[in-house]
């Protein structure tokens, strides 16, 4: 549900993308490449478009490239199918940020950044302000504090677990129910791709 052509511009003239773009550059031997080459590239290469929808996921960016389908075109019967992918799409687009790796997730920084603030508190009222009688009881208190941030890592990391299952399980329902639906001429994915994005500066 990533637009090839889209990817291929985006790689082509935004600068959050030119690793990729050196990648494909270094591929194909050659400087200057067109749209065209990196559209194919991403084609043959599947790690190359794999590093495009990751970069994406890191920026919060979406690679679910599809418009919601106008219900008011759909007949009766398949109407409820229509509204279904409608549904997997927006909950694909909520839970996309957990199929990014745990370790390369901003949920480590935020971790890893606390306890930082944590320790050099400890430092700050046992050495500055002159607490060593109180030392043990506030490096417990640090002690503590990496236990929870332990246990916090770990409850996260099964959540993204979790629902990257539950990503890849939808990606596939929803891809069948397009093809369905595609098949019986009730929808167009050429008119549905959402060429460029809003959220590029």
């Amino acid at each position: 549900m990533t637009n090839v052509e889209r990817a291929a511009n985006e790689i082509k003239s935004i600068g959050l993308y030119d690793l990729i773009l050196q990648d494909v550059q270094k591929l194909l031997g050659k400087d200057r490449v067109s749209v065209e080459e990196i559209s194919l590239t991403l084609k043959e290469y599947p790690e190359i478009f794999r590093e495009y929808k990751q970069t994406n996921v890191e920026y919060n960016l979406s690679n679910i490239h599809l418009k919601e389908i106008p219900l008011e075109n759909i007949p009766a019967e398949y109407r409820k199918k229509a509204a279904s992918i409608n549904k997997n799409l927006k909950k694909l687009r909520e839970i996309e940020k957990y199929t990014l790796d745990f370790e390369q997730s901003s949920v480590l920084v935020v971790i890893f950044s606390v306890e930082f603030f944590i320790l050099f508190s400890v430092q700050y009222f046992i050495v500055l302000l002159n607490l060593k009688a109180y030392q043990f009881f506030i490096y417990g208190i640090f002690a503590l504090s990496v236990v929870v941030a332990w246990q916090y890592a770990r409850y996260q990391r099964k959540k993204y677990e979790k629902q990257r299952v539950r990503f890849e399980e939808l990606y596939e329902e929803t891809e069948k129910l397009f093809e369905e639906l595609e098949s019986k001429g009730y929808i167009d994915k050429e008119s549905l791709w959402i060429r460029q994005s809003d959220e590029h500066i």
